[in-house]
């Protein structure tokens, strides 16, 4: 693109700053990102400039806000506009997101996102609700485990391929636009503890401190392992950076899929 420096920033730059902060640690948010200086290069801009408005971004976090966690606000009408239009519809940022840059690069979306379970749907109005729910799947696991820095929340193994960005309140009781793809609706978990949460086995209290359900007690297993996974009840969960678990769902995952 043209260089843009000084001028003022549009919607369509907006939700792509916007996309990348919610799957960015806010530590790493800088201009050395090199995900940072890829859209910077993208938009015709500094990567200070694209720093500075995800952090402005940021400052219409609840959450953040709440916590002490940013300043006094800098940001722009229209960042306050993108901010609370796309925190009620997680899914529909993505997908705006992705095609966006898509059409910046002149790339199919299919390049950013692996559609390829898809390519025998005939076009379509479902065609289209499929690719955007694969979209929403892409920037949920993003957004979870960038937000605790790519480490279980539990043990904190830092491995990649072992972890799994779990949902507090499951997929499939969860409102499409508001709850599926919320960042805040996620815990990043290794694959034996996302399994035990998802059959609610263990749970979090209000303070995030982890219960394991005495249904585990029962269960078969040598001293080592038990004294394992019983080690960590008591403890609480590492916090993400940002997209702090929603107390709401942490409450339905206590109702509704805890086995006591």
């Amino acid at each position: 693109m043209n260089d843009r420096n000084g001028i003022k920033w549009n919607r369509e730059e907006t939700i792509l700053a916007f996309d990348l902060y919610c799957h960015t640690s806010r530590s790493k948010i800088s201009r050395n990102n090199p995900d940072v200086i890829n859209l910077a290069n993208l938009l015709g801009r500094t990567p200070d400039s694209v720093a500075l408005k995800m952090h402005n971004l940021a400052h219409y976090d609840p959450v953040l806000i709440g916590k002490n966690l940013v300043s006094m606000s800098h940001g722009s009408k229209l960042d306050e506009e993108v901010f609370n239009e796309f925190c009620k519809d997680w899914e529909e940022l993505s997908f705006q997101a992705q095609t966006i840059k898509a059409k910046f690069e002149n790339k199919n979306i299919a390049q950013f996102v692996d559609l390829s379970e898809l390519e025998h749907l005939p076009s379509g109005e479902y065609r289209n609700q499929q690719t955007k729910a694969r979209v929403g799947q892409y920037f949920f696991r993003a957004s979870v485990l960038n937000a605790y820095n790519n480490r279980c929340c539990v043990t904190g193994i830092k491995r990649t391929e072992l972890l799994i960005a779990s949902h507090i309140k499951p997929w499939k009781d969860s409102d499409e636009k508001t709850e599926r793809t919320n960042p805040s609706n996620g815990l990043c978990l290794n694959a034996l503890h996302d399994r035990a949460f998802d059959q609610g086995l263990i749970t979090l209290d209000k303070d995030y401190h982890i219960i394991v359900s005495d249904k585990v007690k029962k269960t078969d297993m040598d001293d080592s392992t038990k004294d394992w996974f019983f080690g960590y009840q008591g403890n609480q969960i590492s916090l993400p950076d940002k997209f702090f678990p929603s107390k709401e769902f942490i409450q339905y995952h206590n109702d509704m899929i805890f086995l006591g």
